[in-house]
């Protein structure tokens, strides 16, 4: 699929298919379960009242984009938004609240309790940020398969090398999911460079709290050992 505008461009420019839409919806599913199995005093509000509104927009979503991420309207990019933000509203209680709890001393119950709430919330937050870097790099998932935007967030490996990918490669959700996971184990970029502003900022802030929930928690889980 291409066009003669699209000779000279890129792979990851040029048109091509939109992206299946189903690793997208496997990650937020996967985060509404994590969610879901956290103790209650880690939700914000009742239990199922985020999860509620996050299923309600993926149904909206998917029957917009049964197969493949190509249609383009402001009202989905609007509602696509609007799943990530309030899947983010429940991570960031849940961090906050696993500070809290932390750092005043109020966390209660065994170590294997504590290290299962905390690397729960702590890939709970991987799962955020890999939607938001998906969700953003050079506009979203159909604004990449349109190749419009010439400008991309974060430089993966396979543009700078592309002898080393098949002709047709862009980055889609595996590679932003591996992007959020090793910034949140390195408190680092390690081969995906972010390049813009936003890009930057929001990699930073994934690597801190990483860094404050890992350190606190294990911190802690050997206090109670001890």
């Amino acid at each position: 699929m291409g066009t003669e505008e699209d000779l000279g461009r890129p792979s990851w420019r040029k048109l091509s298919q939109g992206e299946r839409h189903w690793p997208y919806t496997a990650a937020i599913v996967a985060m509404i379960g994590l969610q879901v199995a956290l103790p209650d005093r880690y939700n914000l509000g009742a239990w199922w009242a985020l999860p509620a509104i996050e299923i309600v927009v993926i149904v909206l979503l998917v029957a917009a984009n049964p197969r493949r991420l190509e249609r383009r309207t402001p009202a989905l990019r609007r509602l696509s938004l609007l799943l990530i933000g309030v899947a983010s509203l429940g991570t960031a209680w849940s961090v906050l609240r696993l500070v809290e709890e932390l750092t005043t001393g109020q966390g209660a119950g065994s170590a294997a309790r504590l290290l299962g709430s905390g690397a729960a919330i702590w890939l709970i937050n991987v799962l955020t940020f890999a939607v938001w870097y998906w969700e953003l790099d050079r506009g979203g998932a159909p604004a990449r398969a349109a190749g419009t935007d010439p400008y991309p967030d974060f430089l993966f490996p396979q543009m700078t090398s592309p002898a080393m990918v098949p002709p047709h490669w862009r980055p889609q959700f595996a590679d932003y999911l591996y992007l959020a996971f090793t910034n949140a184990t390195a408190f680092s970029p390690t081969d995906t460079m972010p390049l813009s502003r936003w890009a930057k900022l929001t990699m930073m802030l994934e690597a801190t709290i990483s860094l404050v929930t890992a350190a606190l928690v294990i911190a802690k889980a050997v206090n109670a050992l001890g």
